[in-house]
């Protein structure tokens, strides 16, 4: 019967090496098809991280400039908040689409 084996079938360390590479590639939990997924996963983890690292210095630039200018402070007031004066009224005028 092992006559008719082809000579590298035979060969108990092919056999080895073929059977930890068909392991390794398809049946591990850490197999390389999950591999690849999970770097993909990072690589786009790791642009969102940096987007938000941007997004947090401006956050602070600004937050930074609000604290120590007091105009500023009240003009990001009356726009963002719609705070005014008791003597002031407010208009919001929305353009109709």
């Amino acid at each position: 019967m092992f006559k008719k084996l082809p000579l590298p079938l035979k060969n108990f360390y092919f056999v080895t090496g073929i059977s930890f590479l068909v392991w390794m590639v398809f049946l591990d939990s850490n197999d390389l098809i999950s591999r690849f997924k999970l770097g993909a996963k990072l690589r786009n983890l790791n642009s969102e991280k940096e987007y938000y690292q941007e997004k947090i210095a401006d956050v602070q630039k600004d937050r930074e400039e609000l604290m120590t200018d007091r105009e500023l402070l009240e003009k990001f007031a009356r726009e963002k908040y719609l705070m005014k004066k008791e003597t002031e009224d407010i208009f919001i005028i929305q353009e109709e689409d």
